[in-house]
C-alpha cells in the first residue's frame, strides 16, 4: 500500500486501486479528485459538460434572462476495487502520501 514518491518521475503512469474505504469525507474527496484525473474520466466529464451546455434552457423572467441548469455528472465513484490510471506530476506527491493507507499504487 505504501508508495515512495521520491522515486517517482513526472509523466509516469500510476495504476491505482482502492483497497480500503476512507474514513473521512476529506479523504474520499481527495481520492475522487485523483480519479477525475484519469484520461478516460476527463473525457467523460468534458463530454458531460458539453452536453449540459447544449441542453441549457434560457428563459425570460422579469425581463431578465434566467438559466435552468442541470446538476453536474458524477463520473467517478469511490468504492473498493475501483481502478484508474493517473499520470504523475510533482504536485500530486502530498495527495498520494495522504491516501496511501487506502489506495494501492503501482508504477505502470
Amino acid at each position: 500500500m505504501s508508495v515512495d514518491v521520491s522515486k517517482l518521475k513526472p509523466g509516469q503512469n500510476l495504476q491505482c486501486v482502492i483497497e480500503k474505504l476512507p474514513r473521512t469525507a476529506d479523504q474520499t474527496s481527495t481520492i475522487a479528485r485523483l480519479m477525475r484525473m484519469d484520461p478516460t474520466n476527463k473525457r467523460a466529464l468534458k463530454r458531460a459538460q458539453r452536453m449540459r451546455k447544449q441542453r441549457m434552457v434560457v428563459y425570460n423572467r422579469g425581463n431578465r434572462d434566467w438559466v435552468s441548469r442541470e446538476h453536474p455528472a458524477k463520473v467517478v465513484h469511490v468504492g473498493i476495487g475501483e481502478k484508474w490510471t493517473l499520470p504523475y506530476s510533482l504536485d500530486l506527491a502530498h495527495d498520494l502520501v495522504a491516501i496511501q493507507g487506502f489506495v494501492g499504487v503501482k508504477v505502470g
